[in-house]
C-alpha cells in the first residue's frame, strides 16, 4: 500500500490510528531492575554496529558548505557534537576519544527511538531513586562517563540544524519531504527525523512496510528478523528522507527497486541462525556482574549512611539541664574533662528516666516530739546560721522532722510523716 498524493505532490499518510500488527509503544522500552546489566540482544549490538560501522557516504553533512557527503555514523555522531545541550565535557570526552563517541551515539540512537528511557543511568555512584542504573558492557568499553538517559534525551533535543535553532523543526513526515522538495538537504537533523519516524510507526508501516512490520520493530529483539537487512532498511528509510524521495536510493534491493516508496525486504532466520547474533563476550558479562555487584555495595553503603544520621546518639548535659544556647550545648557534645561535672545520658531509644527515691523519715517512738515554739528555740540555741545546711550532720529527731516536712516532701501531706 502507498499512501495517496495531495494537490502539492506530498504523501497524505493514513491515520495514526490504523491497526499495525506490531508490539505496542509500552513494550518498546528495556525493562530492567537496578544493577541488571542490558545485553548485547536487550541493546541489539549487532545492529547498532552495523548502522555505524557502514562505510557508504551518502549523507550530506549539514556543518559542510560544500555539500560533503559522509557516512551514517560520522552524520550522527556530528549531529550529538553539535547538540547545544552537549556539555563541554562531554565534547572534548568526544574528540579526544573517538571510540567513546560512538559508543556514546549507540546509546543515544537507542534513546532516540525510545528503546532507552528516562529511568535508566549508567553510572553505579547515581543516588536518586527515580532512575535505575545498569551497566551496558557491549557499549561501556572506553573510559567515559555515559550520562544518564535524561541529559541524552535532552542533548538529542537540541541536535538541530542551525536554520531549526529559532525555529520550529518538522514534526511529522509531510513536513520533512515538503521541505526536502523544495530544495533543503538536509530538510531536518537526523536526530529530529529518528525522532519523526519514531513517532509516526503506524503511517509510516502501511507506506513504507510490508507484513505488518513498522520503523520500531528494527529495533527490537526476539523478532528474527536479519540484523543486516534491518539494518539496511533503517538506513533506506534515513537517506529517503533526508536526501531524495524519488531518485534510486543507494540502499536498494531488488524489491525495493520495483516497487517505489517500498523498504527492501528483511530475511527472517531460523532460531539457529538468530542464536548466533548478539552474543556477549565471556569479558562483557564478567564485567556487568562485577559493575552490578559495585552498584549493591554503593547502595549498602547509602543505607549505612542513613541510619547512622537517624541514629540517636551519647551526649553530655549539665547539672542544670538543657536549657542553653544551642552553641553551647554542641560544645558539651564533646566528652568531659577535669575541670566541670557532666552528667552522661546514654544512647538509648527506649529509656526511661530514672525517678530518684527518697526515703521519708519516720519517726522514732521513743522520741517524743516538741512543739513548735520549743523547736524554735532549740534550732536557735543549736545550729550555726553561718554553716551551710547541707553540711551538717542531722542527728536531732525533731530537726529530722521538721526538715522532712518542709523541705524532702513540701506537697506531702503531713499527716503521712507520722505514720
Amino acid at each position: 500500500m502507498q499512501p495517496s498524493t495531495s494537490s502539492q505532490g506530498v504523501p497524505s499518510w493514513p491515520s495514526e490510528n490504523s491497526p499495525v500488527s506490531y508490539l505496542s509503544r509500552k513494550a518498546l522500552p528495556i525493562k530492567r531492575n537496578d544493577a541488571e546489566p542490558l545485553t548485547r540482544e536487550d541493546v541489539q549490538y549487532d545492529l547498532l554496529n552495523s548502522l555505524f560501522t557502514d562505510p557508504r557516504a551518502v549523507f550530506t553533512n549539514p556543518g559542510s558548505t560544500k555539500q560533503e557527503k559522509v557516512a551514517f555514523g560520522d552524520l550522527y555522531v556530528s549531529a550529538l557534537y553539535s547538540s547545544n545541550r552537549c556539555s563541554k565535557v562531554l565534547k572534548e570526552k568526544m574528540h579526544d576519544t573517538p571510540a567513546f563517541s560512538v559508543e556514546f551515539a549507540k546509546i543515544a540512537l537507542l534513546t532516540n527511538v525510545g528503546r532507552i528511557n528516562t529511568t535508566m543511568a549508567f553510572f553505579p555512584e547515581m543516588k536518586t531513586a527515580l532512575r535505575t542504573y545498569h551497566p551496558v558492557p557491549s557499549l561501556q568499553k572506553t573510559d567515559g562517563n555515559a550520562q544518564d538517559a535524561p541529559r541524552i534525551k535532552n542533548c538529542l533535543k537540541a541536535a538541530l540544524l542551525p536554520t531549526e535553532v529559532k525555529s520550529t523543526p518538522p514534526s511529522t513526515p509531510e513536513e520533512v519531504l515538503t521541505k526536502l522538495r523544495a530544495g533543503q538537504r538536509p530538510p531536518t537533523s537526523v536526530v529530529n527525523l529518528i525522532f519523526v519516524l519514531a513517532n509516526h510507526a503506524a503511517p509510516l508501516s502501511q507506506a513504507h512496510f510490508d507484513h505488518g512490520l513498522n520503523f520500531l520493530d528494527l529495533f527490537l529483539p526476539n523478532t528474527l528478523l536479519a540484523t543486516e537487512d534491518r539494518a539496511k532498511v533503517f538506513l533506506w528509510l534515513i537517506y529517503h528522507y533526508l536526501e531524495n524521495d524519488t531518485a534510486p536510493n543507494p540502499f536498494d534491493d531488488q524489491y525495493s527497486s520495483k516497487n517505489v516508496g517500498k523498504v527492501p525486504l528483511i530475511r527472517k532466520l531460523t532460531p539457529t541462525e538468530y542464536e548466533r547474533e548478539n552474543v556477549d563476550s565471556p569479558d562483557e558479562i564478567e564485567w556487568g556482574k562485577k559493575m552490578s555487584q559495585q552498584r549493591n555495595q554503593f547502595l549498602q553503603k547509602l543505607v549505612v549512611e542513613a541510619e547512622k544520621k537517624t541514629k540517636p546518639h551519647a551526649h553530655y548535659v549539665t547539672e542544670s539541664g538543657n536549657n542553653m544556647p544551642r552553641s553551647q550545648r554542641q560544645l558539651l557534645d564533646e566528652p568531659p574533662d577535669e575541670r566541670s561535672f557532666l552528667f552522661y545520658v546514654p544512647s538509648q531509644e527506649n529509656a526511661e528516666p530514672q525517678r530518684a527515691m527518697k526515703n521519708y523519715i519516720r519517726p522514732s517512738p521513743t522520741e517524743g516530739e516538741r512543739t513548735m515554739f520549743e523547736q524554735a528555740w532549740h534550732m536557735a540555741k543549736t545550729l550555726d546560721p553561718l554553716i551551710d545546711s547541707d553540711d551538717e550532720e542531722v542527728t536531732d529527731y525533731n530537726t529530722r522532722v521538721d526538715f522532712g516536712r518542709y523541705s524532702l516532701a513540701p506537697n506531702l501531706n503531713p499527716g503521712l510523716l507520722s505514720l
